[in-house]
C-alpha cells in the first residue's frame, strides 16, 4: 500500500537522479572541448600550449579561448599552436602570427591599449559634450530671462505691446 509518505520519498529519489543526470552532462560537455590528442610528453611545454591556448579567442565563438571552445576553428588553432611549439617557436612568436593572420581581436589581451582605452576615451569625451551643451544652455536662458523690474503688471496703460490688431 502507498503511502503519501512512500510516494514523496519516490519523487523525491527521481529528482535527484535526474540532477545527477544534468550534472553529469554537464561535466561531460566540458571534457569534450579538450582535444584528447594535444596532450604533450614535455610539461613544460603543455604549460606553455595551455597557457597560450588561454590567451586566445575562439574567433567563432567569441567569448571563449580556444581552449574552452569546442569549435572546429578552435580545434585547427590549437593543433597550429601544438605544432608550432613542438616546432621551436617562442610564445611571442605564435602569438605575433596568429595576430598577423587573424589581427588583435585573437588576443584577449590585445598588444594596443586603444582597444582598451577606446570606451574609457569616449565617455569622457561624451561627459564633456554634455557639460559644454548644459553650461551654454543655462547661459543662453541666463541671458534671454526676462528682467524683474520690467514685467507687464509694472507698464502703463498705452506702453503694453500689441499684437498689431490694435
Amino acid at each position: 500500500m502507498n503511502t503519501p509518505h512512500r510516494i514523496s520519498v519516490a519523487r523525491w529519489h527521481q529528482w535527484g537522479a535526474m540532477l545527477l543526470g544534468a550534472l553529469l552532462l554537464f561535466a561531460s560537455a566540458a571534457t569534450l572541448a579538450v582535444d584528447a590528442e594535444d596532450t604533450l610528453v614535455d610539461p613544460a611545454l603543455r604549460t606553455r600550449y595551455e597557457s597560450i591556448n588561454r590567451e586566445l579567442r575562439c574567433l567563432v565563438c567569441q567569448n571563449q579561448s580556444i581552449a574552452d571552445s569546442d569549435a572546429d576553428l578552435a580545434k585547427d588553432l590549437r593543433r597550429e599552436v601544438r605544432g608550432m611549439l613542438e616546432a621551436g617557436k617562442t610564445d611571442a612568436e605564435i602569438r605575433g602570427f596568429m595576430t598577423d593572420r587573424y589581427g588583435d581581436f585573437v588576443l584577449y589581451k590585445p598588444r594596443s591599449m586603444v582597444l582598451w582605452a577606446a570606451p574609457a576615451v569616449l565617455l569622457l569625451g561624451g561627459l564633456v559634450l554634455v557639460g559644454r551643451i548644459v553650461v551654454r544652455r543655462s547661459r543662453s536662458m541666463a541671458t534671454a530671462a526676462p528682467d524683474p523690474d520690467d514685467s507687464l503688471a509694472n507698464d502703463e496703460p498705452g506702453t503694453r505691446p500689441t499684437d498689431g490688431k490694435a
